[in-house]
């Protein structure tokens, strides 16, 4: 199955990994430590650990507060809505209501096509005269 993107967010005490890269809520790097440490530290500060680098060796972690991942969910989101994703492209095609049946089909193919490369695709038909 594809990995689906994660939504950004406080992972809690679900951490397969032994050993995290810890970055604090100021964006300081505290180094490499055992998860426990790490769970201990978001305890005592009353902080969430969030997940910033899964390929990473070894993975990185953050501590961050609610509001912290809260305005960065808002970034992300607005980063997200702004800019279609990479190597999507927008395709147009316009079209005269008056087309005639074998021309409809043969872009009615062209815009399944480009719909499974998932490209964008922008339509528009013009009411003829």
């Amino acid at each position: 199955a594809p990995k689906k993107k994660v939504a950004f967010g406080s992972v809690g005490r679900r951490i397969p990994y032994r050993i995290l890269h810890v970055i604090n809520q100021d964006g300081e790097s505290l180094g490499n430590m055992p998860r426990a440490e790490a769970l201990k530290l978001m305890d005592q500060h009353d902080l969430k650990l969030v997940l910033l680098r899964e390929n990473a060796e070894p993975p990185v972690y953050r501590l961050m507060t609610g509001q912290q991942i809260h305005e960065e969910q808002l970034k992300r989101a607005e980063k997200k809505k702004a800019s279609p994703k990479p190597g999507t492209y927008i395709k147009e095609l316009s079209f005269s209501s008056a087309i005639a049946k074998n021309d409809l089909e043969t872009k009615t193919k062209q815009i399944a096509q480009w719909i499974e490369k998932k490209h964008h695709v922008k339509v528009t038909i013009r009411q003829a005269k």
